[in-house]
């Protein structure tokens, strides 16, 4: 056997130093006893492939036979099933092992290429590695390894003269790359000196003997090729762990800030720990670095945690890992990966009885995946369609592999022209937070860049906030430091001086205590109640009423009115907020919503710290009522009303400046806020800011969140009501998403409410505006606030509209994550280079500005609100000219009083409908009232013709009167009886609606003679006339008849001396109160000439009453009126020498009153009126009221 070994011993250093001359390096092949390598028959043919997997089957390396085979099975299953390998060729393993030997693993290769094989799979550890890859050159076979890690592999290896010619590496580690990642951090960082520390036995499981010895020659090799980096080195392999402190001092000491090392976990541990003891952690001008080979997802685990330690040193170890950066290669972290580690782990313990850890499946052992992959591609390119001749040229499948990217299990896959794998390194730092490693950087092999995480940054130790420089400035034990050790005597004054600096200081914290609690004690905020003057709101009393406000004597009538213009809206704040007087200053009321107040120690000391709070831009506590039933707090008075009001108010107009100015207010009151005790708001919105009566905004509400909210036995808000959730629209998503948010909230929420209140102020369209096409309610608002997401809901920015500088502050202050909202005071600058160029530092431009921007807004404000008054005053006339006489409402206008008048001389009229109670039983009430609404409107456009005036009208009666409030002369017993006739005519035509063939029969009576009229009542005042002749006229209409019109001899002697009325004599008339009296029917009028019988004013359809020569002129035609469509109106052509020409009388509604209707009704006294009565068939019929023909 040893005769055996000795042969293929001498064999293969024979063929080491051969001539190379072809593609294998040698003139000849080899001579192998092989079989046939394809077998053919009449109708296939059935190759092999065979390859050499040279690995150790000692499972405690990384890379072993056991851990590789499962994942070698499955490449080439899912290479075939990719149709990269032909169903005809069979791939066949030869395995071996190498015992990580540089001896074993040259033998084994010997041995499988006598079994032929013509692919070399492995080795892992560098010293196979380097023995193999020297003897496949000369065997004409590829040798792809996931191991060759030390910079010699790197080195030129295109031609047979090339060392490692035929050596392909594709594993995801290279020290030359480390190295290159390292430097490259050195360079970000300007590092020009290092020291590296090593055990060159460490990691010996990854890549077999001087493991890290190999990393550190790599590493000093790429730094001798920099001439500006200097560096040590210090190997610690005979060092027991307990001098690892003295080596530290020794090698590092006050030289070297910047540490790499490569060993064991173990090593690295106890050499951090020897760092933290010395004090070159907590002085944070060392740095510590780790090259850690093994790839494995064990980066979140607590690497500086060892079981079995004392839990005081894991601690120390915490600490001192706060120093160390651990550089590794990248680990794919996806999902494929994922689900093929675990493929790997199910089919090695079913097929191979090995059971792998739970962690990832490492990317040393994955890596052989992808060289049969890329053994297959390459292979792939030179195989025949058909099974044939199979070229199996070692030199030609090695120039196809490399140059080629794949995706690999292992990531993306890039082999340079060299046969060398570009792989990527990533640095990893440890969280204090999570105490867990993260990685904050990515070194690109492709490109050879350095990439730092986005929102990642390296925790430096000692609280560094930059990298510390490359040599120490004091040293770990701060000798490099100016030695400022004071002598006995000054150390005896500094140790006296602050014994006495002491004393001073705990005399002046037991003075302030005792304050305090004085302060406390003393309940200066307290209020008593009776020192508060409610201010009343100013009501008018009296019974007394005058359109001028002031109060006079007797029956009148009296309109108020006090307009108070304000900012806020035109109105007085005392409407929504009660005012008071307290010690001579106006003050806000503001009840507590409890009946009795517990007064806590936590109570006494908030009410004291809002006592004291006084800023410029923050509302003035003056003190609380705690006195039931009034318990109340007492704030100072802004009158000008809530900047919610301002901004919902159109007619107040706010510029670039004041929009500035009002949002600088916000933020320095905000900012006193948070820098006092009370340290947030909790609820800030547009309502809480409040304008005073010098225009300067000011911050309310804040504070007492203990005295505000309701007590628990009041019922709460209702939670789907509009109120409840458009509070809401101002807090921060943080907030909404507590449970139970606090009632202070949080000075970030305070940053967000505040970003809202800007956009209202910028915007103007209310909170939380969403643009015209996003009709959202509050509710829906809030909740897609507290949803949040990747695109959170926030109000809608204008880009034209907004100026960029105001939108960039509304977004930072709005984030959805509160750590990237600022605080208030760096708003204050913010806001201060925003207003720069239009906001000056002195207070009493600032406030003059505001002044003339108010009074701009003032004046047209007034102007607008005058215009408006003027319009409802003539509103209010023509309602007034609606319910009282003309003349009458007149004197109420002006102020006078309306007594009593007594009148002489009038005609009053009365009528009601027969059988109207019958009809009113019959019928709904909406019947009747229709029916009543159509029957007046249609009385109301015809009496409107005549000079008359209506009274009342009370359920089916109607009353006129003629000859007040303005005489007429004796004119009104003709206008009230042409009247009559009119209405009269009218009637007979008038349908009702709900029963149109039934005849509605109005009853007339009239009477003239004196009576007295006036104003008559405080509310509802109404013009009443009194006197015996009401009576009379009512009673002549009770005892008239259907469709007549019943006539007292008092109307009838006045009648007769116009000479143009025919009456019929009735009789006597029993009246109630009255006895017999003769009375007369009037039926109708007649001319003055009998030559135009034709023209008539009346015209009867009762045979038995109108006379036979009366006829109509002129059509019915329809009343336009919208409340009936059944009143006819008559136009009345008038003829004649003495009437205007064409002249008209159109009986019409009364808001639609005929403009062809030219003569106005006047009263004119009777003896001043001419009489230009004409006879001939030209003289008019009806002449303009106070015409007497």
């Amino acid at each position: 056997m040893a005769s055996r070994w000795i042969a293929k011993l001498t064999w293969a250093i024979l063929l080491v130093i051969s001539p190379a001359v072809n593609a294998s390096c040698r003139d000849t092949e080899l001579p192998r006893d092989c079989e046939a390598l394809c077998i053919r028959n009449q109708t296939t043919t059935q190759c092999e492939l065979r390859a050499a997997v040279l690995l150790p089957k000692d499972t405690r390396f990384e890379i072993s036979l056991t851990k590789v085979l499962p994942v070698l099975d499955l490449a080439v299953s899912d290479a075939r099933r990719q149709k990269l390998l032909p169903d005809w060729l069979k791939l066949t393993f030869i395995l071996s092992d190498d015992r990580c030997d540089a001896t074993y693993a040259q033998i084994a290769a010997i041995d499988s290429y006598a079994n032929c094989v013509h692919l070399f799979l492995g080795p892992a550890c560098d010293y196979c590695v380097a023995n193999v890859g020297r003897v496949v050159k000369f065997l004409n076979a590829p040798l792809l390894t996931t191991g060759g890690f030390t910079i010699d592999f790197t080195n030129k290896k295109t031609e047979c003269s090339d060392e490692y010619y035929m050596t392909t590496r594709i594993g995801s580690v290279g020290f030359r790359d480390i190295g290159l990642a390292f430097l490259a951090v050195m360079d970000r960082h300007n590092w020009k000196k290092v020291h590296l520390i090593y055990d060159p036995m460490g990691q010996t499981n990854i890549a077999g003997e001087h493991t890290c010895q190999l990393m550190m020659k790599s590493m000093v090799a790429l730094i001798k090729k920099r001439e500006d980096i200097t560096f040590g080195n210090f190997d610690i392999e005979t060092y027991d762990r307990r001098e690892y402190g003295k080596i530290l001092e020794k090698s590092v000491g006050n030289f070297y800030s910047v540490v790499v090392m490569c060993a064991n976990s173990t090593t690295i541990r106890e050499i951090l720990l020897a760092a933290e003891e010395l004090g070159m952690v907590d002085s944070g001008e060392y740095v510590f670095f780790s090259i850690e080979l093994s790839s494995s997802d064990n980066n979140s685990k607590e690497r500086w945690r060892m079981e079995g330690d004392t839990d005081e040193r894991n601690e120390k170890a915490r600490k001192a890992y706060q120093s160390l950066l651990t550089v590794t290669a990248r680990t794919p972290d996806n999902e494929e990966y994922q689900n093929f580690s675990r493929e790997v782990k199910s089919l090695a313990q079913s097929k191979y009885n090995f059971t792998f850890g739970s962690s990832l499946l490492s990317t040393f052992v994955a890596a052989f995946y992808d060289a049969v992959f890329l053994y297959a591609l390459a292979l792939k390119e030179s195989l025949p369609e058909k099974p044939g001749e199979v070229n199996l040229d070692g030199g030609n499948l090695t120039r196809r592999m490399w140059g080629k990217s794949f995706r690999g299990i292992t990531g993306d896959v890039t082999i340079d022209e060299n046969g060398d794998r570009l792989a990527d390194y990533s640095l990893l730092d440890m969280n204090p937070e999570t105490s867990k490693f993260e990685i904050v950087a990515n070194y690109y092999g492709a490109n050879k860049t350095l990439e730092y995480v986005p929102g990642k940054r390296i925790h430096w130790s000692g609280g560094r906030l930059e990298p510390p420089p490359d040599t120490p400035k004091c040293g770990y034990d701060g000798s490099l430091c100016p030695d400022n050790t004071l002598p006995g005597y000054a150390i005896l004054s500094i140790v006296l001086s602050s014994i006495v600096v002491g004393l001073v200081v705990v005399s002046v914290i037991i003075y302030r205590h005792y304050k305090l609690e004085a302060e406390i004690a003393s309940m200066t905020w307290k209020v008593h109640w009776e020192d508060v003057i409610v201010m009343a709101p100013r009501k008018t009393r009296g019974s007394m009423y005058s359109l001028t406000g002031n109060k006079q004597r007797g029956s009148q009538l009296t309109i108020y009115s006090d307009d108070n213009i304000s900012l806020a809206g035109g109105v007085d704040r005392n409407v929504y907020i009660p005012t008071a007087i307290y010690k001579n200053s106006k003050v806000a009321i503001k009840p507590i919503p409890r009946n009795k107040v517990e007064i806590s120690r936590p109570l006494l000391l908030e009410l004291k710290r809002m006592k004291d709070l006084q800023h410029d831009h923050l509302v003035r506590f003056y003190g609380a009522c705690v006195e039931p039933p009034h318990c109340c707090l007492l704030t100072e008075y802004c009158p000008k009303g809530s900047l919610q009001d301002i901004l919902e108010n159109d007619q107040i107009k706010l510029d670039r400046v004041f929009r500035g100015s009002l949002i600088h207010d916000i933020v320095r009151g905000m900012a006193y806020l948070h820098a006092s005790e009370l340290k947030s708001h909790g609820s800030l919105k547009s309502s809480n800011c409040v304008v005073d009566s010098r225009f300067v905004l000011k911050i309310t509400d804040f504070g007492l969140h203990a005295l505000r909210k309701p007590c628990p036995n009041d019922s709460e808000d209702d939670k789907d009501s509009y109120a409840h959730w458009r509070k809401q629209l101002w807090t921060s998503p943080e907030l909404l998403r507590m449970e139970r948010p606090p009632p202070e909230g949080t000075q970030k929420g305070d940053v967000y409410s505040f970003a809202i209140i800007v956009h209202e102020i910028v915007v103007r369209q209310g909170p939380f505006y969403l643009g015209e096409d996003r009709n959202y309610s509050p509710r829906e608002i809030v909740e897609g606030v507290r949803r949040g997401g990747g695109s959170p809901l926030r109000p809608l920015i204008d880009e034209a509209a907004v100026e960029e500088e105001v939108a960039t502050l509304m977004r930072r202050c709005w984030a959805q994550d509160s750590a990237d909202r600022p605080d208030f005071p760096a708003l204050k600058q913010t806001i201060r280079k925003i207003n720069k160029d239009y906001e000056s530092s002195n207070i009493l431009d600032n406030l003059l500005s505001r002044m003339e921007q108010y009074a701009n807004n003032l004046e047209t404000l007034v102007a607008e609100r005058t215009a408006d008054y003027l319009e409802e005053k003539r509103k209010c006339e023509e309602l007034l000219y609606q319910l009282l006489p003309k003349s009458v409402a007149s004197q109420l206008i002006l102020g006078q009083s309306v007594i009593a008048e007594t009148y002489d001389h009038v005609t009053i009229y009365f009528s009601d409908i027969v059988g109207f109670t019958s009809l009113s039983a019959e019928s709904t009430p909406l019947q009747v009232v229709d029916l009543l609404n159509d029957l007046y409107t249609c009385f109301d456009s015809i009496i409107e013709n005549f000079d008359v005036y209506k009274v009342e009208t009370i359920g089916d009666a109607y009353m006129v009167v003629s000859g007040l409030p303005v005489r007429n002369g004796m004119n009104h017993a003709r206008e009230i009886a042409r009247m009559s006739l009119a209405l009269r005519d009218t009637v007979m035509t008038f349908s009702i609606r709900h029963r149109p063939n039934e005849q509605l029969k109005l009853r007339i009576g009239m009477h003239t003679g004196p009576c007295v009229a006036g104003v008559v009542g405080l509310k509802m005042p109404r013009y009443c006339l009194f006197g015996d002749t009401v009576n009379t006229a009512s009673r002549m209409e009770s005892n008239g008849e259907p469709l007549k019109i019943h006539v007292s001899p008092a109307t009838k002697e006045v009648l007769d001396t116009f000479g143009t009325f025919e009456l019929h004599c009735r009789g006597e008339v029993t009246l109630k109160g009255k006895g017999k009296m003769t009375t007369y029917w009037l039926v109708g009028e007649k001319p003055i000439n009998n030559n135009v019988q034709q023209n008539t004013v009346s015209t009867m359809t009762d045979p038995s009453v109108a006379p036979a020569t009366q006829q109509i002129q002129g059509q019915p035609q329809n009343l336009q009126n919208p409340s009936n469509q059944n009143c006819t109106r008559n136009v009345l052509n008038i003829t004649g020498n003495g009437a205007p020409g064409n002249h008209t009388l159109t009986l019409s509604p009364s808001h639609q009153r005929n403009a062809n209707n030219s003569t106005v009704h006047q009263s004119l006294p009777s003896e001043n009126v001419p009489n230009h009565a004409e006879s001939g068939p030209n003289a008019p019929l009806l002449l303009p009221a106070g015409s007497i023909p």
